[in-house]
């Protein structure tokens, strides 16, 4: 008969209470699973659908994953709004409760260290995107053609070598506007995350994203952190910037799921 299998989403304490009714991938229901003081977030999935080889199948299915990465989302902060939670990465996945538990006694130390480190702390986003300009490609011809037409190719050289400095100069202010901007928030911050800059393509956003940074601020220092943002956004030339949060620390956990074959994640099925 196989294993039941136990999605986990976070880590709290064991005295946190759950929100009634709270619901997890597929709809199922959220319980806890206690081993010595701390647990485990956690709902039942299907083998069929989380089991090592359909899994591989579902994390390249982007409908899928979608799907899932909002039920995880979901609970996790819901769970974050009773208590300090630490998330653990989409997907992962153990062989029942004991299995559960085995990841629990596994990290004790370090599901306890972060909660010293992040109990009374939430993670705020802040994002800087810049009008660069198209990116008409390596020559920047594409931005030329669409001026007025060059007289000689002379002429074409010189307005294709002007608007790639222009370009270099835009981006190279942006990049300083946002490293400012960086080092003035994280004096407000305990730690902070760089991010790797989001894809527009991917993520629908305009303009182009130099500052993609995770702060992790005290709540009672989280009116004045808001504060700084617009601050920065009013002094900011040429740039827009979005401040979302507070969010769960996801940035700052730097907990990863048991050891031994009891807990598996998207990130390491890949």
């Amino acid at each position: 008969m196989t294993e039941p299998l136990e999605y986990a989403y976070a880590v709290v304490r064991a005295a946190d209470r759950l929100p009634e009714d709270l619901q997890g991938v597929g709809g199922a229901p959220v319980t806890t699973v206690v081993e010595d003081g701390i647990a485990a977030v956690v709902s039942p999935v299907p083998a069929a659908d989380f089991e090592e080889e359909p899994l591989r199948a579902h994390l390249e299915d982007m409908r899928w994953l979608e799907l899932t990465a909002r039920s995880h989302q979901q609970v996790v902060d819901a769970v974050a709004a009773m208590g300090c939670a630490l998330p653990l990465r989409l997907a992962t996945v153990c062989r029942g409760e004991e299995g559960v538990r085995r990841m629990l006694a596994a990290d004790r130390e370090r599901f306890e260290s972060a909660f010293a480190a992040l109990d009374g702390r939430d993670e705020w986003g802040v994002k800087m995107y810049a009008d660069i300009g198209p990116d008409s490609g390596a020559d920047g011809s594409a931005a030329v053609n669409g001026t007025a037409r060059p007289s000689s190719g002379r002429d074409y050289l010189r307005l294709r070598q002007q608007y790639r400095r222009a370009r270099e100069d835009s981006r190279r202010q942006a990049e300083d506007g946002a490293r400012e901007a960086h080092e003035a928030l994280s004096g407000l911050a305990e730690h902070t995350r760089l991010h790797r800059p989001q894809d527009a393509q991917l993520s629908g956003a305009t303009g182009q994203n130099i500052l993609n940074g995770a702060y992790l601020v005290p709540r009672e220092d989280a009116g004045a952190f808001a504060a700084l943002v617009g601050e920065l956004a009013d002094r900011a030339v040429g740039l827009r910037v979005e401040l979302t949060g507070p969010w769960a620390p996801y940035s700052f956990t730097g907990v990863a799921s048991g050891p031994g074959g009891d807990a598996s994640s998207a990130e390491e099925l890949r």
